[in-house]
């Protein structure tokens, strides 16, 4: 499946808000999540989604 620049971008908008409101959710069992592991946990996976996205780009679908 290849996803174009708006769909990504709006995949990524989509999971920083799931980040932001698990850490909430996290906290609200008592379990504290920095600040930093939660960007650090962000980056790596809005960067592994932007990998996959620039790598399967250049594949055919028959979709």
């Amino acid at each position: 499946m290849r996803l174009t620049l708006p769909r990504l971008l709006l995949v990524i908008a989509f999971l920083i808000v799931i980040l932001v409101e698990f850490r909430t959710v996290l906290g609200f069992f008592d379990i504290a999540v920095p600040f930093t592991t939660a960007v650090i946990v962000g980056v790596v996976v809005i960067g592994a989604l932007v990998l996959w996205s620039l790598l399967s780009s250049g594949e055919g679908s028959n979709e």
